[in-house]
C-alpha cells in the first residue's frame, strides 16, 4: 500500500521507526469529517511503539527531502505537489520534490559561492511568506550553514540586536526592511553579505532573483552531524533582550516527526497549511519540517495581513485538507458568517501558540463539523502535549504527552505532584535527554542552567494533570504576554516606554481580551511635566511611540496611568500583582 511504501522510503535510513496502518491513506475530498488517524491506531499504541534511532550523520535536505524526489520520480508518490503558494491575486507557485532540490541546491550554491559563507556561518533571514523564505530554510541545510529566522516587523533597534548577539554573517531580506539593515550595517563588524529578494537592484546587496537566473544547480550537500547547530530561534523573556535558542539538525529535523506522523497525522496524499509568522518557531514546525518529514505538501499565502474573510476564501478554494492556526485566528473565523463557504477538502484542524477557549472550538465545531486539536509546545521543544486523532478531547485540555517526551507536573523541588496538584510541567531529560529539545541558549549559560530542576527540564508553565492523563495549562511562571499568536517580554516594551519623555516608570502585563486571547497593558507613572496633559492624547502619543521604536505588535493596546507602581522591599515590580488585578474582573 502506499502507507507501507511511504514508511519504506522516508525511513530507508531507519530514522523514524513507527507502525502505519496499511491502507488508512484516503484520497481527498473523501471522508473529511473522520476522526479515525491516518498513521497510527490510537494514543496508547502511538506512545508504546514510537522510537527515533540517531544516526551520527544526519542532514534533512538530503536524508528526507532528496529521498522523495526519488520516490517522485520512482512513481511511488501521489502527484501533490511539495510546495503551493498563492498571493491571493491569482499568482501560483506549484514545486515538485525535484523542483524544490534543484532550486535549493542554486540557493546553496549562491551562499557558498557569491555570499562566500562556510559551515557553521551564521544566516539572518528576514523575509515574509514568499516562496524564497522556504528556498532559504533549505539552501542553508545543504550548506551547514545556521539558519536564524525573524518577523519582518522589527524595527531598525531589533535587526541591529539580532545582527550584533547572533554574529550573522549574512542577511537575506526584501526592499521593506533592507534601508534598516542599512542604517545599522556599519555597527555589524561579522555582517559581510546582504542579499536582497527585489525585482529592482539595490547598491551594496547581492539580488537573489538575478543570481538565480544563473545559478548552477550542480551542488553537493555537506555532511553535517546529527548534533551539529542547524538553527537558532529568538524568544522573548521576562527580564533582558530575546534569547538565543539554539537546535541541531535532529531536535527539529528528526525530533518534529511526532508532530507531522501523530499530531498532525500526515500523509503525501495531505495540503497542510500553517498561518504562522515566518519568524516563528512555529514556522519550523509545520511550515518545513513537519510536513516534509510526511511527504505532505506545504501549502502558503502571502497574506500580509490576517484577514479573516481571504482565509476562508483560501479554505474553500484550495484542497487544503489539515489547517494550522493560533487560537486568535480561530476566535475571529467564528465571528464571520460562513454560511457561503464549505471546505470541502479540510478534514483535521490544530491549534498552538496559546491555549484556546472551549467556547471556541464549540463555535467552529458546530460551524464546520470539525474539532480542534490543540498541541502545546515552546521555541525550545517539539510537540510536548496534545489532543490526536481517535482520542477523546476534553474542552480545555492541552491533551496528553507527546511520544517525545515525558512529562510530569512537579514541585519547587523537583518532585513529581499527584493527578489533580498544581505545578511546574516538566520535561525528563536525565539520564538521557531526549531528541526534540534545544541544546541551550547560545551565549547565556546562566539561563540554561536555570532551565533544570534534578533530572528535569522546567518549561516555565505552570499546569496539572488530571485523573486520565489529560494536561491543563494553568498560567506562564514568567511574565511573557501571549497575543494572536507572539509572544512578548514585558522587558522590550518597558524598553520602548521609557524612551518616551513622559514616561517615568513603566510595568506591562498580559490583559484579557475577547478577540485576541491577551493584549500587552501598560501600567504608567508620569513624570510631573506630563500630568497635566490631555490623558487619552497622551495615551495615543505613546502608543505610537512604542510602535515606531519596537515591532508593532508589541505596543500596549491598552493603557492606565497610576500614581506608583507595586513593588517587593528589593524595589522589584509586582507584575504579578497588577497581572492578577486584570484578570479577576473577567
Amino acid at each position: 500500500t502506499l502507507a507501507l511504501v511511504t514508511m519504506k522510503i522516508l525511513l530507508c535510513a531507519k530514522y523514524f521507526q513507527c507502525p502505519v496502518i496499511p491502507g488508512s491513506m484516503r484520497a481527498l475530498h473523501k471522508d473529511y469529517r473522520t476522526v479515525t488517524p491516518q498513521n497510527f491506531s490510537n494514543y496508547e499504541s502511538m506512545k508504546q511503539d514510537f522510537k527515533l534511532e540517531i544516526p551520527e550523520y544526519f542532514n534533512f535536505a538530503k536524508d528526507v527531502l532528496d529521498q522523495w524526489t526519488s520516490m517522485e520520480k520512482a512513481g511511488k508518490k501521489p502527484s501533490n505537489p511539495a510546495f503551493w503558494w498563492t498571493n491571493g491575486n491569482g499568482e501560483e507557485v506549484r514545486w515538485s520534490f525535484e523542483e524544490l532540490g534543484s532550486l535549493s541546491r542554486k540557493f546553496a550554491n549562491i551562499l557558498t559561492e557569491a555570499c562566500g559563507l562556510q559551515r557553521g556561518d551564521r544566516v539572518i533571514l528576514l523575509l515574509p511568506r514568499i516562496p524564497e523564505w522556504w528556498l532559504a530554510n533549505i539552501a542553508c541545510l545543504r550548506t551547514g550553514t545556521v539558519l536564524i529566522p525573524g518577523t519582518t516587523q522589527m524595527t531598525q533597534k531589533d535587526i541591529l540586536y539580532r545582527l550584533q548577539s547572533s554574529k550573522a554573517k549574512c542577511i537575506i531580506t526584501n526592499e521593506v526592511l533592507a534601508p534598516a539593515v542599512d542604517a545599522v550595517a556599519s555597527k555589524c563588524e561579522n555582517l559581510h553579505s546582504k542579499l536582497i529578494v527585489s525585482q529592482s537592484p539595490r547598491e551594496g546587496w547581492e539580488n537573489l532573483k538575478e543570481m538565480m537566473k544563473h545559478a548552477s544547480d550542480n551542488h553537493t550537500c555537506v555532511k553535517t552531524k546529527h548534533n551539529e547547530m542547524m538553527a537558532i530561534f529568538f524568544t522573548s523573556g521576562t527580564s533582558g533582550y530575546p534569547k538565543m535558542t539554539g537546535h541541531t539538525h535532529s531536535s527539529f529535523g528528526l525530533g518534529l516527526s511526532v508532530n507531522g506522523r501523530f499530531w498532525l497525522d500526515l500523509t503525501p496524499l495531505d495540503l497542510m497549511w500553517n498561518t504562522s509568522d515566518t519568524g516563528w518557531a512555529k514556522s519550523a514546525w509545520s511550515s518545513v519540517f513537519s510536513p516534509w518529514i510526511q511527504g505532505a505538501c506545504v501549502f502558503a499565502h502571502y497574506l500580509p495581513r490576517f484577514e479573516p474573510t481571504s482565509i476562508l476564501q483560501t479554505l474553500s478554494k484550495f484542497p487544503i485538507t489539515v489547517f494550522c492556526s493560533a487560537p486568535t485566528a480561530y476566535r475571529m473565523l467564528v465571528q464571520n458568517d460562513k454560511a457561503s463557504y464549505k471546505f470541502k477538502s479540510l478534514k483535521h484542524c490544530v491549534s498552538a501558540g496559546e491555549p484556546i477557549n472551549p467556547e471556541v472550538t464549540e463555535q467552529w465545531r458546530n460551524r464546520t463539523g470539525l474539532d480542534i486539536y490543540e498541541g502545546y509546545g515552546q521555541t525550545e521543544t517539539v510537540l510536548i502535549c496534545g489532543n490526536f486523532k481517535g482520542m477523546k478531547i476534553k474542552p480545555g485540555s492541552m491533551g496528553k504527552p507527546s511520544p517525545a517526551f515525558d512529562v510530569k507536573i512537579l514541585d519547587v523541588n523537583g518532585n513529581v505532584l499527584p493527578p489533580g496538584k498544581e505545578g511546574d510541567i516538566g520535561i525528563r531529560v536525565r539520564p538521557n535527554r531526549p531528541l526534540g529539545l534545544f541544546t541551550h541558549y547560545i551565549d547565556n549559560p546562566t539561563k540554561t542552567a536555570s532551565t533544570l530542576r534534578g533530572n528535569f527540564y522546567i518549561t516555565g508553565d505552570r499546569g496539572y494533570m488530571d485523573e486520565d492523563g489529560y494536561f491543563w495549562f494553568v498560567s506562564r511562571a514568567d511574565d511573557i504576554i501571549l497575543s494572536s499568536g507572539y509572544r512578548i517580554g514585558p522587558f522590550e516594551v518597558e524598553s520602548a516606554l521609557i524612551e518616551h519623555p513622559a514616561v517615568a516608570e513603566s510595568a506591562v502585563v498580559s490583559s484579557p481580551d475577547p478577540i485576541r486571547g491577551e493584549v500587552v497593558k501598560a501600567f504608567i507613572v508620569l513624570n510631573p511635566d506630563y500630568k497635566s496633559h490631555d490623558q487619552e492624547q497622551l495615551k495615543k502619543e505613546i502608543q505610537e511611540h512604542v510602535k515606531r521604536n519596537t515591532a508593532p505588535y508589541k505596543y500596549p493596546r491598552k493603557v492606565e496611568f497610576i500614581q506608583e507602581l507595586p513593588k517587593t522591599i528589593s524595589g522589584k515590580i509586582k507584575r504579578n500583582e497588577l497581572r492578577k488585578k486584570e484578570w479577576e474582573t473577567i
